[in-house]
Order: C-alpha cells, then structure tokens, then sequence
C-alpha cells in the first residue's frame, strides 16, 4: 500500500480535513438538538434523504448544497457569506504586499 506523503503530514497537525468535517457534523447535530428536532425532521427540512443525513451526521461527508441546505434549514447561513472572504496573515511583510497589491491598478506584465 502506498502512502501520500499529505497523510503523513497531516497526521501531524491538529486540523485535518476529517476532523474538521466530524466538527461541523457534530455543531450541526447540536443546533439540531437545540431546537428539539429528530434526524428525520432536519433531513425533511433541508430537502435531504434521511440516510444522507444519518451518514452525515456519523461521518462528517456531506456535499457542499447539501451542507448549505441544512444551514438554510436551521436559519444559520451567514456563515456561508464569510467563508474564505478574510485573508490571514503570517507577517508585518504580507501586509505590506497587501497593500501593496492594492493600490495597482493593473496586473503584471509578462514578459
């Protein structure tokens, strides 16, 4: 069996993708929870099959609508509209290009 070189990598760091799929599982499930609904009522609610819920919900695998629906279904898109819009940072130097980048009007030339 081969293994991905990103395995190993990820293995290493506290935030995979597995983990961070069973985490929005799991806060689903609690919002869920909250409002007193059964897995049948929010799969019903958000359009989904009962099964697709089920695994979403003991695997974390979910397409993306079918994650935007639930969030529809329990009133919780305003998540969706910030997802990736903020750039972080690692230093006082990416700002700067930042602003930089900002402040062109045009792209680069290829020479």
């Amino acid at each position: 069996m081969k293994v991905d070189v990103n395995d190993n990598i990820l293995s290493l760091i506290d935030k995979t993708p597995n983990l961070i799929m069973s985490g929005i599982a799991q806060r689903v499930k609690q919002r869920r929870l909250e409002k007193g609904w059964t897995q049948k009522m929010l799969a019903a609610k958000a359009g989904l099959s009962l099964p697709s819920y089920r695994r979403f919900e003991s695997s974390g695998e979910i397409s993306v609508r079918s994650l935007v629906m639930l969030a529809f279904a329990l009133d919780m898109t305003d998540e969706f509209e910030t997802l990736f819009s903020s750039k972080t940072y690692q230093s006082i130097d990416d700002i700067v290009k930042a602003e930089q980048t900002k402040q062109r009007k045009r792209g680069h030339k290829n020479e």
